[in-house]
């Protein structure tokens, strides 16, 4: 009798969805859209990649219900207008294999770039290189029905789960956030409040999408910024989770405010959530996954093993190995890491994504450039998709 090794065991989600091993590509903002909201064929072939390469899942980040609050002009944008046959194309390479294609679902608030769209979030901000408006209620009590709307187009485009992003700073989780959520209204002040919208979103998406469609939310245990949201609220949170229909939570942390470090960038030092996980799993009977600092398949099995985590989020370990979950299973390698003797702010995420492109377009790691080549390269290629995309979506709102 072959005994399976416990990363690779299937796990069943609340839905009935099985995800046939532990290890789920997380969503990244990959940014490979053709500016106009829609998918490539070098996308597809990324997300083939992936699946070829024995993931469960794979989750693409940053999928816009809203083209005036993306995180990117690479977003993709799902939609009446969206481009189908392209949708169809990427949902067939990412299901390859009996792997699993989720969109999650974004929203950037405060954090969208003023080229491509309108800075709006709970409070308005007047910060150091980030300026916001303020949310209407309407436009807050419009939003559950956004969400689902574009859950319901991610379903007719090919996806089998969607995602919720609640996490890095965007726009749920600036909500979530004490520190920029300051309204005086039910969706401000304590954390109950500063959750609302969120369970609103959960519910509304849940009632909108078929019961075979898996729904996640993504949670950051902390915003790991002072006076941000801090693990004993996020518990809250996941807590109110547990009393929902979704399927799984994604634990992760961090924000993207200007000034604040990616918890992505941060030194080595194992999994980053593995404490706040171990807490989160006395408050939910909900599947947990955490995503961030898994660099070694021992780290993976090991938060499988002992009960902490059921899913282990990859992200730039794909990048730097497609194939890993196979690699793993076969008793292969852990990923080379690179090591960079100084980088600019932003400079390795650059780097990363410089390297996800290179293997869409080639299927190879493509030039070895610094953080800093790689930084401009991104920076040039984020100004020419600005500009499609301000064709294709915007009015006098966006700034040139």
């Amino acid at each position: 009798m072959t005994c399976t090794p416990i990363l690779f065991s299937p796990l069943d989600l609340p839905n009935g969805t099985r995800l046939k091993n532990r290890i789920v590509k997380s969503a990244m903002s990959d940014a490979l859209g053709n500016g106009r909201g829609d998918p490539t064929a070098a996308q597809a072939r990324l997300y083939r990649l992936w699946a070829e390469g024995g993931v469960a899942a794979s989750i693409i980040g940053e999928v816009q219900g809203d083209a005036r609050f993306a995180e990117a002009p690479g977003n993709l944008v799902l939609g009446e207008h969206s481009d189908t046959g392209a949708f169809a194309a990427l949902s067939q390479a990412g299901h390859m294999g009996g792997t699993l294609l989720w969109f999650q679902l974004g929203h950037a608030g405060a954090l969208t770039p003023p080229t491509i769209g309108t800075p709006k979030g709970p409070s308005a901000l007047e910060l150091p290189g980030l300026r916001a408006q303020a949310m209407s209620l309407p436009e807050v009590r419009a939003l559950p029905a956004r969400f689902a709307a574009t859950a319901r187009h991610a379903e007719r485009l090919g996806a089998s789960g969607v995602q919720i992003h609640a996490a890095h700073g965007f726009l749920l989780s600036q909500f979530l956030s004490p520190l920029f959520n300051r309204r005086g209204d039910s969706y401000g002040g304590g954390i109950a409040n500063r959750m609302r919208l969120l369970l609103d979103i959960v519910e509304a998406v849940r009632a909108t999408i078929r019961p075979t469609t898996a729904l996640s939310v993504k949670l950051n245990a902390s915003d790991q910024v002072d006076g941000g949201l801090a693990p004993m609220d996020a518990l809250e949170v996941v807590a109110a989770l547990d009393r929902t229909g979704i399927d799984m939570i994604d634990i992760s942390g961090g924000t993207y405010f200007p000034g604040a470090k990616a918890a992505s960038d941060r030194p080595a030092s194992g999994p980053y959530f593995l404490e706040f996980a171990a807490t989160a799993r006395r408050r939910t009977r909900l599947p947990l996954m955490a995503t961030g600092g898994f660099r070694q398949r021992q780290e993976a099995e090991d938060a499988i093993r002992d009960g902490t985590l059921d899913a282990i989020g990859l992200a730039r370990a794909l990048v730097l190995d497609p194939g890993l979950p196979s690699q793993w299973q076969a008793g292969g390698a852990d990923p080379d890491w690179p090591r960079f003797a100084a980088s600019p702010p932003g400079g390795v995420t650059a780097w990363f994504t410089q390297r996800m492109a290179a293997l869409a377009a080639n299927g190879d790691a493509g030039p070895n450039l610094t953080p800093e080549e790689t930084l401009c390269h991104e920076q040039k290629r984020h100004a020419a998709l600005s500009r499609i995309w301000r064709a294709r979506f915007c009015q006098s709102a966006c700034r040139r």
